[in-house]
């Protein structure tokens, strides 16, 4: 199936967002489990939790993505902040189970200048600590663009955190189209791409791919998200990574600059160039 939504907003509670993404012909989504800039989550309401896992089951909806905020930074070298990511993530984990069997994606976290494989210790370090056996949630590394010190820029980066994490059966990775392009990779060698990825990473490990254009040429290393058809990745790149074959019943969600009207037009769009 080809599984296609963008970011909702959670304000108005989980069978909202469910309900809205079926008026614009989604079938999936991704929302923020607390606010993206800091670090307050509403109270789970259990009734609204069933609600939401009864319509994604009745009208066939895909995994959908729960997004951690901005501010974490596992990697950090301060000590609070790599406690506040933590916790922060426990809770989320703790928090999805109202919604099992659904993806949990968070951005790796940046080395402030400590270094790339002291950055990777420390993420590697609070995923072993937060993981368990019991969740049924897949923690997805997202990969990055690479700005200034972000960790996950390359496919090797992310590699080594999946082989360092004790329990990597948890684990998956969101590939982001505008982060991969600013990164360096080729989407319009996408084969190429894939078989890199796979070598890497495995693509049984790609559980999510973010749809977006980039206002930047390749590797420009900057992240600026565009609508579909508005950037230098181009519709048709686009069009070839949702046909292609090793990428189908994979869920797809949009992030690009858009309001709810937008994100319905861009859906109705993929959906006619999907032809798998």
């Amino acid at each position: 199936m080809f599984f296609i939504g963008c970011h909702l907003s959670s304000s108005k509670g989980f069978e909202a967002m469910g309900k809205t993404a079926l008026e614009i012909n989604a079938n999936t989504f991704q929302f923020f489990t607390r606010n993206p800039r800091g670090s307050q989550a509403k109270d789970i309401n259990l009734q609204d939790a069933q609600a939401l896992q009864l319509l994604l089951k009745t009208h066939h909806f895909g995994p959908i993505i729960a997004h951690a905020p901005y501010t974490l930074n596992p990697a950090s070298a301060d000590a609070k902040t790599r406690s506040f990511a933590l916790q922060t993530m426990a809770d989320d984990l703790a928090r999805m189970e109202y919604l099992p069997g659904n993806l949990y994606n968070f951005h790796p976290g940046s080395h402030v200048g400590q270094g790339a494989p002291e950055g990777l210790r420390l993420i590697i370090e609070a995923l072993n600590e937060i993981l368990t056996p019991e969740q049924h949630t897949t923690v997805l590394l997202e990969t990055m663009a690479g700005k200034g010190t972000e960790i996950g820029r390359s496919f090797d980066e992310l590699k080594q955190i999946l082989d360092g994490v004790k329990l990597n059966g948890k684990m998956g990775v969101c590939l982001d189209t505008c982060h991969v392009h600013d990164a360096g990779y080729s989407l319009a060698v996408l084969d190429g791409l894939l078989e890199e990825f796979d070598k890497q990473i495995g693509l049984k490990n790609l559980k999510a791919i973010h749809l977006n254009d980039s206002l930047n040429p390749r590797g420009a290393r900057k992240d600026r998200h565009a609508a579909i058809g508005q950037g230098e990745i181009g519709t048709d790149t686009l069009s070839r990574v949702i046909n292609h074959p090793a990428l189908q019943n994979i869920p797809f969600c949009l992030e690009t600059p858009n309001d709810l009207a937008g994100y319905a037009r861009e859906i109705a769009l993929l959906r006619s160039l999907h032809r798998q």
